[in-house]
């Protein structure tokens, strides 16, 4: 096999071999496969070659998109929609304390509320918007 590799290498001559060895072949071999973007809320982002524009989305969709994963299982100490005992003292606390706890994330004795459900592309209103229908469905 040693000799075969040997013989291939002569037969391609040595300059196949310096360009494999080369700084920009090995800069190519050992580039990143792509880069994150990670944007605060609002920030434009002026490094992108085109803008995917999200239309806002219903109550009921966000809730079905993001938020279902944890608030339908308890994941993570989630209070399940529908659930008004496990609601009840969140409630009490105001509609304004828990929109902004889903907006900016909470971490409690109780569990993790990730930012905006872990999905960075919704809007304050969307996410407001969800927490009120979590909360109709939930007293």
């Amino acid at each position: 096999m040693l000799l075969a590799v040997i013989a291939l290498g002569a037969a391609v001559g040595p300059a196949v071999w310096a360009d494999h060895n080369s700084p920009e072949a090995l800069e190519a071999r050992i580039a990143p496969a792509g880069r994150l973007n990670v944007l605060a809320p609002g920030e434009a982002n002026a490094g992108a070659a085109e803008t995917v524009s999200q239309a806002p989305q219903g109550a009921q969709a966000v809730y079905d998109s993001v938020c279902a994963v944890c608030h339908d299982a308890g994941i993570a100490g989630a209070p399940r929609t529908g659930d008004a005992e496990a609601w009840t003292a969140r409630i009490e606390q105001g509609m304004a304390v828990l929109v902004q706890n889903a907006i900016n994330g909470y971490q409690g004795a109780a569990g993790v509320m990730p930012a905006r459900g872990g999905n960075a592309a919704l809007s304050d209103d969307e996410v407001a918007a969800s927490v009120r229908y979590m909360v109709e469905q939930s007293q």
